[in-house]
């Protein structure tokens, strides 16, 4: 049977005050690309994420967007449970490949310690 990797709503940080939790009691890991903030210890994985006017025009933004959560929405299977993800998108965010962005979350991850052993 092939797994699943939706992202439904209740996966996804929504409101403010939940990016201000995120912001005020977690984690912040800087890459290259993206920041990631990370609070764990919550009931379930829920992800969030943050494109600024910097980023671009409303078209990059959206694209950016998608990429971002496509990447999340690929990997939520190993991450470990209970971790709230706020992924903030830099301006150099934009002009990035799919993979190079992917590369940078993924070396986030590791570095946060969200997710399980992986096969690399």
């Amino acid at each position: 049977m092939q797994t699943r990797f939706r992202f439904p709503q209740s996966c996804r940080l929504i409101a403010s005050a939940d990016f201000q939790l995120v912001r005020q009691k977690g984690f912040a890991f800087r890459g290259k690309l993206i920041t990631l903030g990370v609070l764990a210890g919550q009931e379930q994985i829920r992800a969030g994420f943050i494109t600024s006017k910097r980023v671009g025009g409303a078209v990059l933004r959206n694209r950016t967007r998608r990429r971002l959560r496509e990447i999340f929405r690929h990997h939520r299977h190993e991450i470990v449970g209970g971790s709230w993800i706020v992924t903030v998108a830099s301006a150099k965010a934009a002009r990035a490949s799919y993979r190079s962005l992917e590369d940078d979350w993924l070396h986030l991850a590791e570095r946060a310690s969200i997710l399980a052993a992986r096969a690399r």
